[in-house]
Parts: C-alpha cells; sequence; structure tokens
C-alpha cells in the first residue's frame, strides 16, 4: 500500500479482560457483566445478576449500569481521567483503552477494556503537575502516616491488579499490618477521609446511625482508580517504622 492511501479504520469489536479470560462483542452484539450472564464474575451475593451491559450505538460502544446500588469506576489508561457511573447511568467509551473497577462486599474487581476504533485519547503534560487529569486532591496533601492507611487497606488490591479481584481488609487487620494500634489507625483513617470528603469524593462520610460500613471499600476504589496509592507505593509498607503511640 503507498503512503498516499488513507490507513484503514480499525475493527469496532470491544474486547473486554476480567483476570486474563477474554471477551469479544461486535456491532449489533450485547456483553452483560455481573452474577450471571455473558462475563459471570462470580457467586459475590453482594454482586448484581446483571450489573453492567456493553452495547453499540450511534457507531459508539457504550457501557450501561443495570445496576440498583453499585456503582462503576471508569479510568482511562494513562489515569488522567476518572469517571463515576451511577445505577442507571449510561455513557459512551471514549478511549482505546479503558479500566472499569467496582467493589460488591469486600470484594473489588476490575475490568479492562479496549475499543481500537476509538480515535480518541487523554492528553495531558508529562511532568506530575498538581491539575493533571481530574485528580481531586493529589498525595502530597496527606502526611506519610495517612498514605500508609490507605496503602495498608489497598494492599490485596494493589498486589491483585490485573488479576480481576481483591479483598480489602478489616480496619484491624490493616492496623496489624503497620503495627499500630486501632486506635491509631481509625484516627489516621477518618482524617483521609474528611480530606477526601471535603475534595468531593463521595462515601466517606458517616451516615445518620453514626457508621459508615462501607467507606473502606469506597476509599480503596478511589484510591487505586485515581492512583493515589500504587503497587509501586507497597514495598513502603514492609519500610515503614511506625511505633505505636
Amino acid at each position: 500500500m503507498s503512503s498516499g492511501e488513507p490507513t484503514p479504520a480499525a475493527e469496532p469489536f470491544l474486547t473486554l479482560d476480567f483476570a486474563g479470560e477474554i471477551h469479544r462483542a461486535e456491532p449489533g452484539e450485547r456483553l452483560r457483566v455481573g452474577r450471571s450472564g455473558d462475563v459471570a464474575i462470580d457467586d459475590n451475593p453482594f454482586l448484581h445478576r446483571d450489573f453492567l451491559v456493553f452495547e453499540w450505538a450511534n457507531d459508539m460502544w457504550w457501557i450501561h449500569n443495570v445496576g440498583a446500588r453499585l456503582a462503576a469506576y471508569l479510568t482511562d489508561e494513562r489515569y488522567l481521567m476518572r469517571s463515576t457511573l451511577a445505577p442507571g447511568g449510561r455513557v459512551p467509551l471514549t478511549f482505546p483503552q479503558t479500566l472499569v473497577t467496582f467493589a460488591a462486599g469486600e470484594t473489588t474487581y476490575e475490568l479492562r477494556l479496549t475499543v481500537p476504533s476509538v480515535r480518541y485519547d487523554a492528553s495531558g503534560p508529562d511532568t506530575h503537575e498538581a491539575g493533571t487529569g481530574q485528580l481531586t486532591i493529589s498525595p502530597g496533601k496527606f502526611t506519610e502516616s495517612q498514605l500508609l492507611a490507605v496503602l495498608a487497606l489497598a494492599e490485596p488490591v494493589l498486589k491483585r491488579q490485573g488479576t480481576g479481584s481483591g479483598e480489602i481488609p478489616s480496619t484491624q487487620a490493616a492496623a496489624g499490618r503497620l503495627g499500630w494500634s486501632a486506635k491509631r489507625f481509625d484516627k489516621k483513617l477518618e482524617n483521609v477521609c474528611d480530606k477526601l470528603s471535603l475534595a468531593g469524593v463521595r462515601g466517606l462520610r458517616a451516615d445518620r446511625n453514626g457508621a459508615a460500613a462501607n467507606r473502606r471499600r469506597h476509599l480503596v476504589e478511589y484510591a487505586v482508580s485515581s492512583r493515589l496509592v500504587t503497587p509501586d507505593d507497597l514495598p513502603r509498607l514492609d519500610a515503614a517504622q511506625a511505633p505505636d503511640g
């Protein structure tokens, strides 16, 4: 083919990768994700039978949250853009690669989507300056001990990135990982949740009964999908010298 000829358009198919299990859909087909359907995640009773639906419409692939309770989080491959897909929401897949994360109960899941036909891409400066992407608050706004608390909660998920799912530890287990008392860990966690809530992150405030049963899940979802903590940070847990007090 000569250099003057146009490059053929990529095929408009969708590829979904869950823990190395590859699913592919073409225009006219629908791909359902949940406890049942085309992509059966697992038998987690906290997960909807039908949660996410992928379908082709108006020359684009769309993701539709057909669940009643759970939200999904979409991040581009460069972690410059992050959006929340609430129950009932429907948005187009506008990037060639998208990471979808969501949690059900104590388990966080991830799906990796590829849409070769998409011609959009996230752009941003090469340096990690403030204001890049949609991060509301940067790691520099937290103390080292606050980031360690987040990292201890997110550790199982970060270790299993690319494998599809990861369990979120209890606060007692996370405190033990750091050699802290539960009281100290709870205080650091409270500080982190306060900062993120003030910055607009939802699900981290206590409810009317004074309990935030799902805030560990929401915190890990946000921290992982926004790259507040990454797998590269995990050695800091072993290196941390944090005497209780």
